[in-house]
């Protein structure tokens, strides 16, 4: 009885072993195919979000070369119209950055004591010199949406412009055991980054010293609280704070991209002197910081002519706008001045341009023989001269004795194009454009950035003979936009650091900041400063920033109507309405000339492709996007204040000297000569004179700039759906 009572016993077990293995085997199977699923939905959620921010850089990098470009037919007005010509008497005040040429004139320029502040003013009163109370004080004001007043705005930029003349081109840094270091990139006017990254790491102090990479300013709404709370901590921690120039730190960027036109409605009384002192501001920001000789923290990047030596002994001042070399003035035999010519060399050079540097022409960019830094003669003393020498000099040629407060009446600050005769080369400004302008790429070599239309493209071998040379380790760059706030390249010699978070739409990137101690290894710190942001799931920001960026990408299809018919009918000669989609996403990149991709675009562009083939002219037709209700009938004009809104609203802001905000019928005219010149279209004047009748809404024979730019805005009816 005790054997079957066994046998029983152990079937039993055999069974329950079958019945529990059976669900396990299905448990893992369903586990893998969950696991093979979510891999799947995560691949396509980050491929949707690559083209969604490659839509987004895109876009952007176009506009900054139509900046570019546009700049530079002023300059081509500039030399080759006369004198007495209407266009280039619109523009020439651009190139005339300084008006005030002195020290001393400057001085009185800064002067802020017959400003009086209301009893009524309610925002915060500052003391000077600064304090670290004073800049809380403005902090907490710029929270809760306060705006600081005339005077004190005046006060900070008059003692940062006497501080910043005193520093060199390239700060050097200590960081020793006890300490980090903090290095900011990018903030574009975004307050809530600048605070949340005050918030998490702490204010600026003694023990806790910064880099700010440049790019305060520009696209955001708050790009003057930012610089005025920097300028505050650089006051008060002059020996701790670091701010470095970066390309958006320039009066004519600052054009098209929002500031100016942040800082004349801010402030409508002094708008006007407090732009001008910024330009003068922002013409003396360093260049570069370098920390404990072996970290160089530059906006842009380097090329492969970069000589931090050549750098160093930069007259950086001169630079005001580094979109244009200033003048070389000729003295003649007799003193007096002659014609000047551009640093970078002869203005039938420059017709070829294709970006500020690169002087060949297309066809030989590629035929461009790379110079060896090898072969430069350079001195490691230079680089590793004392801090307290160079600020020795720099007090010297700014005119200050040993403190920043006390100055001489000297004419180191003229105007490089009406000042004393000077020696500037194309080759420092170059340095300079590089600095700024440039980005990475992973292939070897170095090639002109005609994508933004500034600086260069450069490689790894390129890095490793620039670092080997000045025997650094490491390069810190911002200037661009990085989804997780940072980026290696270079066998991680090369680190872009982006620190304004939602830069695109909300949700389209993180921001970040990095620590780095005593070893110099670069720690990182990621944030949303968006809190609409933190709540979305991954599946819901990515589909918030791909509606953003199609929405925008739609809009550029749109307002290229007419381009794209033209280049779809050239695909079909039978005028049958229907291409293939090859054919669509060729024509289309042809005239859009993104370099985005087009085919994976196409199921989010187009709704029906039936076989293949697309029906381009109902395509263009469900776009929708509804155009503004005007009496305009010349369909031309229409097309093209929407294909070049910025560029017009761009020459808008440089005609309107006065900074009021209006223009009059003859200057309005006036503008679209201007950009039909630059063009190369005609408009005819009755159609000029139809679109400002139509604009004039009081009829008092002016119109106000940012009621004209807003009424002619597209608006995508799909986000209304």
């Amino acid at each position: 009885m005790g054997c079957s009572m066994g046998k029983s016993r152990i079937q039993a077990n055999k069974c329950d072993r079958v019945s529990i293995s059976v669900p396990a085997a299905t448990a893992i199977r369903a586990a893998l195919l969950i696991q093979r699923w979510y891999r799947q939905y995560v691949a396509r959620l980050e491929m949707r979000r690559r083209c969604t921010w490659n839509i987004f850089q895109s876009i952007e990098y176009a506009g900054e070369q139509d900046q570019i470009k546009l700049y530079h037919f002023f300059g081509f007005l500039m030399d080759h119209f006369t004198p007495v010509s209407s266009e280039r008497n619109l523009i020439s005040h651009i190139f005339r950055e300084n008006e005030v040429c002195h020290d001393a004139d400057w001085e009185r320029y800064f002067c802020y004591k017959d400003i009086e502040v209301p009893d009524s003013y309610c925002g915060p009163h500052l003391t000077f010199p600064m304090t670290f109370c004073g800049v809380s004080k403005l902090m907490e004001a710029f929270k809760v949406k306060q705006q600081l007043h005339a005077r004190y705005v005046l006060q900070i930029l008059g003692e940062t412009w006497r501080l910043l003349r005193i520093l060199p081109n390239i700060n050097h840094v200590s960081v020793c055991h006890t300490k980090e270091i903090t290095i900011c990139g990018d903030l574009h006017g975004q307050l809530e980054d600048l605070l949340l990254i005050f918030y998490k790491n702490g204010l600026p102090s003694c023990e806790k010293p910064y880099i700010f990479n440049g790019d305060f300013v520009d696209r955001g709404k708050n790009s003057l609280e930012i610089l005025l709370i920097l300028f505050g901590f650089l006051l008060v921690y002059p020996n701790e704070v670091h701010l470095n120039r970066g390309n958006h730190e320039d009066h004519i960027v600052n054009l098209r991209y929002g500031f100016t036109k942040e800082v004349l409605g801010k402030y409508r009384v002094h708008g006007k002197k407090i732009l001008k002192l910024l330009q003068k501001i922002f013409s003396w920001l360093p260049l570069a910081t370098v920390i404990n000789h072996k970290v160089l923290v530059v906006h842009g990047g380097i090329s492969d002519s970069t000589d931090l030596d050549m750098v160093a002994r930069i007259d950086r001042h001169r630079y005001v706008s580094v979109l244009r070399p200033p003048k070389v003035i000729r003295p003649t035999p007799n003193g007096n001045k002659a014609k000047s010519e551009d640093a970078s060399g002869p203005a039938e050079g420059r017709r070829r341009v294709r970006s500020l540097t690169n002087t060949s022409a297309p066809g030989q960019r590629s035929n461009i023989p790379r110079r060896s830094l090898h072969n430069v003669p350079t001195s490691g003393a230079q680089l590793n001269c004392s801090v307290e020498d160079e600020l020795k000099k720099r007090r010297r040629l700014a005119g200050f004795d040993q403190t920043y407060r006390e100055v001489k009446t000297l004419d180191s600050d003229s105007d490089p194009e009406f000042g004393e005769p000077t020696e500037t080369h194309g080759h420092e400004w170059k340095q300079i454009v590089d600095l700024l302008w440039s980005d990475p790429m992973p292939q070897n070599g170095c090639i002109s950035n005609e994508v933004r239309g500034g600086g260069c493209y450069w490689g790894p071998d390129v890095t490793e003979e620039v670092l080997g040379k000045h025997n650094l380790q490491l390069l810190i760059r911002s200037h661009e936009c990085k989804q997780d706030g940072y980026e290696f390249f270079h066998n991680r010699r090369v680190l872009t650091i982006f620190s304004a978070s939602n830069y695109y739409e909300v949700g389209s990137n993180r921001g970040a900041y990095i620590r780095m101690g005593h070893d110099l290894v670069p720690h990182f710190i990621q944030y949303q400063a968006s809190r609409t942001c933190r709540e979305l799931t991954l599946r819901q920001s990515v589909g918030w920033t791909e509606r953003s960026a199609l929405r925008a990408l739609r809009q550029q299809l749109f307002v290229h109507k007419s381009d794209l018919i033209g280049a779809f009918q050239e695909f079909d000669p039978n005028n049958t309405g229907v291409i293939s989609l090859r054919h669509w996403a060729t024509a289309t990149e042809r005239v859009l000339k993104l370099g985005l991709p087009w085919r994976v675009l196409r199921p989010q562009l187009i709704n029906r492709a039936p076989h293949g083939m697309v029906d381009y002219q109902q395509w263009i037709r469900e776009l929708s996007i509804t155009e503004p209700k005007t009496e305009v009938s010349d369909t031309s004009i229409m097309e093209t204040m929407y294909k070049n809104h910025s560029n017009l609203e761009t020459i808008f802001r440089i005609i309107d000297t006065d900074h009021s905000g209006l223009i009059s019928f003859e200057e309005f005219r006036q503008t679209w000569k201007l950009l039909s010149s630059h063009l190369k279209v005609e408009i005819s004047d009755k159609a000029i004179t139809d679109l400002a009748q139509s604009m004039d809404f009081n009829k008092d024979g002016s119109i106000d700039i940012n009621e004209f730019m807003e009424a002619f805005r597209l608006v995508d009816l799909s986000t209304h759906a």
